[in-house]
């Protein structure tokens, strides 16, 4: 099972739902960067459950603790390795469904894959293991922060509802993660309709990484907008994504399609951003703009069809706590994976940059 992601900034995360806890291990981190355990809760505080009524009753601290690679509130260049504790399980809600396989889970296919599973809130199939994702997206955020980079993901729509506006300072003022308070209620109606009908509702999140310099990514296998596209679908709720004006561009000719080039004060810029700030898979320099489809909460209290281990028929009903909509807890997540994978391009287009000045000097 790979658990890792990036090449010169790598993560690799650990854990269950279940277990004792959930961490991650940050490979990469360039040394002497100011790095507190609060600048980590921070972003933490945002995906953590038990907030609202929107989202799951499990009451979890979240609280981080770093266990290396920080000394006197400074990186070291080492592994950083962090972790959360896990308090509020409770594993007996899922012990009427242990050899039942839970429609829109991955249990069926886990169990085919290893011939075992852990069946308590679904292992590291959970939702839960997003905690380790964004406590090393807090880490990529600080690097991206020195360059002036920032990244921004919010409520785009919640079933039919959408926004009309946005306003980022809005974003965490609402339960629903929404940058339009004219609909923030409405989505919060929506979730809470849905709970009460034992169902679930989906939505998408939106993300802006704003003055990304042009020139990062790779222009075959590891292009930017690929890595971005693999960050967003492994995140588990996640089954779609667009990147810039995406699948509106099937409908366009390409007049309309093309971004032209202007020069402005001296700085070339696309006078439109169709193409969402990446082009043959390297940033233009423009605001990368990502769109991630979000499923609904395959976890009902409502009865549906399904098969136990064995392949007969049955009927399960989720008891645990779970969120009627994923999508407001996933923003941060959404946010943590796009610095990450930003963070690791950055790092490689500077060391490309220094070996090709080195090369010019005569150093090497």
């Amino acid at each position: 099972m790979s658990s890792s992601f990036g090449h010169l900034f790598k993560v690799t995360t650990w854990g269950e739902s279940h277990g004792k806890g959930v961490g991650v291990v940050v490979d990469g981190c360039l040394p002497n960067i100011p790095l507190s355990e609060e600048d980590i809760q921070v972003e933490l505080d945002k995906r953590k459950p038990g907030q609202s009524k929107v989202t799951t009753s499990r009451k979890e601290s979240d609280t981080i603790e770093i266990q290396s690679g920080v000394f006197e509130g400074r990186t070291t260049g080492t592994p950083i390795s962090m972790w959360v504790r896990n308090d509020d399980q409770k594993s007996k809600s899922y012990s009427n469904i242990k050899d039942l396989f839970r429609p829109g889970h991955a249990d069926y296919c886990y169990f085919k894959k290893y011939g075992i599973r852990d069946h308590r809130g679904g292992g590291r199939s959970s939702g839960r293991e997003t905690v380790a994702r964004v406590a090393s997206g807090a880490i990529a955020k600080k690097i991206l922060q020195l360059e002036g980079i920032q990244v921004h993901a919010f409520t785009k729509s919640i079933g039919d509802i959408h926004i009309h506006q946005i306003s980022l300072d809005e974003v965490y003022n609402n339960p629903v993660r929404s940058p339009d308070p004219s609909v923030a209620d409405e989505m919060e109606e929506l979730i809470l309709q849905v709970r009460k009908e034992q169902s679930s509702i989906g939505g998408v999140v939106e993300c802006i990484a704003f003055n990304v310099p042009p020139g990062l990514g790779e222009p075959t296998f590891d292009k930017l907008d690929a890595d971005i596209a693999k960050a967003m679908m492994s995140i588990g709720a996640v089954k779609g994504i667009e990147i810039g004006d995406g699948f509106q561009l099937s409908r366009m000719r390409g007049e309309e399609a093309n971004d032209a080039f202007i020069n402005r004060d001296g700085k070339i810029l696309t006078e439109t951003n169709h193409c969402g700030g990446i082009l043959g898979g390297i940033s233009t320099g423009m605001p990368i703009i990502v769109r991630v489809a979000v499923k609904p909460t395959s976890s009902l209290a409502r009865e549906q069809q399904t098969v136990n281990t064995k392949g007969e028929s049955a009927v399960i009903s989720t008891k645990g706590r779970h969120d009627p909509c994923i999508v407001p807890r996933i923003v941060p997540v959404i946010e943590s994976m796009m610095a990450l994978v930003l963070c690791d391009h950055l790092l490689r287009q500077k060391a490309l940059l220094s070996q090709s000045a080195s090369q010019r000097d005569g150093s090497i």
